[in-house]
């Protein structure tokens, strides 16, 4: 089985267009990402960045699973819990906000296992913007989407990148 960090460091795999992750099993899975995906990721994360200033934002930040190493697209991590792993391949808890920006390759049944993988993890909400800015806010504790995410309550419902 191929670890995280072999993954990280193998040549092969350096510079690819698609995002990496592994499952249980340590096989690779890959997808696709797009230009659009990029200027949300950017946008997201500036926005976590202004309106949550005493964390950090993290793109393609990996999480160590249940299920293999999972990478959210955007996630805010409080200091604290960023401190100790700083310098490791992969987290071995999850930030408390990991965001998934969809694409048409991503199923909702996919989405909801990714989700449920990072709340195992530790996660206290997990975001979902789709193609058109959309997002969609959920919390450990609650069944379903929430109005507004509860750790950073300006967050726009809406990204407008026109």
């Amino acid at each position: 089985m191929i670890s995280w960090a072999e993954v990280c460091e193998s040549p092969h795999l350096k510079d690819l267009p698609y995002k990496i992750e592994t499952n249980r099993y340590g096989k690779i899975l890959m997808s696709p990402t797009y230009l659009w995906h990029g200027n949300y990721q950017f946008e997201i994360g500036s926005l976590l960045k202004k309106l949550l200033p005493q964390g950090r934002v993290i793109t393609e930040c990996a999480v160590e699973t249940t299920d293999g190493t999972r990478v959210a697209d955007v996630a805010w991590i409080s200091k604290d819990r960023f401190a100790p792993h700083k310098k490791a391949y992969s987290l071995p808890i999850a930030p408390e906000i990991c965001v998934e920006i969809l694409s048409n390759s991503n199923t909702k049944e996919e989405m909801q296992g990714k989700m449920q993988l990072y709340f195992s993890a530790g996660a206290q909400e997990v975001w979902l913007c789709d193609e058109s800015g959309k997002m969609e806010f959920f919390r450990f504790d609650a069944t379903g989407a929430i109005p507004q995410s509860f750790l950073c309550g300006d967050f726009p419902g809406k990204l407008d990148l026109e």
